[in-house]
């Protein structure tokens, strides 16, 4: 077992933990969808996911489409789009450190304790465990703890799945409100951006060969926007031979400015990147660490 496939309910914050032997594809993992989620809690309304090869291909599309679910994907260089699973993969990593550190190839007979735990413990967002808020009650860690379960009517049992769903649906709203509201105390609002408007692109993720990070342009283009995917999102026109996802949050771009005052400036030098170009000769090469570094002189 090499991966771990990580599925996080949004309201209760319960999680699923699949152990695989390699990353699955499109068809496989909507296959470990049905298998471990779908028969267990129903067709979602909305999947979230990165922008991982499986999701973004048109298999993984005509399946949500097929279940009737809402289909989106991450903005590039954001993951805090998708933050309630960057954070489990955070308490799965510390988990499994502690449990494995002794012997690391037995981590995937852990991951169902991981995963019972995860689901036992009360979420700071929810003020509950994501098996109270789903369940509507604490099920037992072992069975010596079955004494203090009692069997309360089905008119009872329902009573307080409603009462914990509704505390639920309370504290998202106000976790989220708070986290809202700290999270603005530095955020200024994003321009308002239209199809067909220039914008530059900042080149903080992008990868890049330059000789020196520092001193590279920090931003690159001017591009075009395509389309405004959301009020966060939007879809740039970038060139053909680029292999960077088109998709950008807003705090990656800045509109291109230009006064009637002064001529427009001229834009940046393009950071170089290597997008596949072919190589008309290598000079010379030489050791550098445990590698090798190579004089190469492009087409072009």
């Amino acid at each position: 077992m090499t991966t771990i496939l990580t599925i996080i309910d949004r309201f209760s914050k319960a999680c699923h933990l699949i152990p695989l032997r390699k990353l699955p594809s499109a068809l496989q993992t909507a296959q470990l969808l049905v298998r471990h989620v779908l028969r267990l809690h129903g067709i979602p309304q909305e999947v979230l996911s990165d922008r991982g090869p499986q999701f973004v291909s048109r298999v993984w599309r005509e399946f949500a489409v097929a279940l009737g679910a809402r289909y989106t994907l991450t903005s590039g260089y954001h993951p805090q789009t998708n933050g309630q699973t960057e954070r489990l993969n955070q308490e799965l990593e510390t988990a499994l450190r502690c449990l494995t550190s002794q012997n690391p190839t037995d981590w995937s007979k852990f991951l169902p304790w991981v995963e019972y735990a995860h689901n036992s413990h009360v979420s700071s967002a929810t003020g509950l465990s994501p098996f109270e808020v789903s369940l509507g009650y604490q099920p037992p860690l072992l069975p010596e703890d079955n004494s203090r379960i009692t069997v309360p009517s089905v008119k009872d049992h329902i009573t307080r799945c409603k009462q914990y769903w509704n505390q639920t649906i309370q504290a998202l709203k106000n976790t989220a409100e708070t986290n809202r509201r700290f999270a603005d105390r530095r955020r200024v609002p994003a321009p308002s951006y239209h199809p067909g408007q220039r914008v530059w692109l900042s080149t903080r993720d992008l990868p890049s060969r330059a000789a020196s990070k520092k001193l590279s342009p920090r931003f690159t283009g001017p591009y075009e926007i395509i389309s405004i995917v959301s009020p966060t999102t939007v879809r740039l026109r970038l060139p053909s031979h680029s292999r960077v996802h088109p998709t950008f949050h807003v705090s990656q771009i800045k509109p291109v400015v230009s006064s009637s005052l002064c001529p427009p400036a001229e834009p940046p030098p393009p950071a170089q990147v290597h997008h596949g170009r072919r190589i008309q000769r290598i000079g010379t090469s030489r050791r550098r660490g445990k590698g090798f570094q190579y004089l190469v002189d492009w087409v072009g």
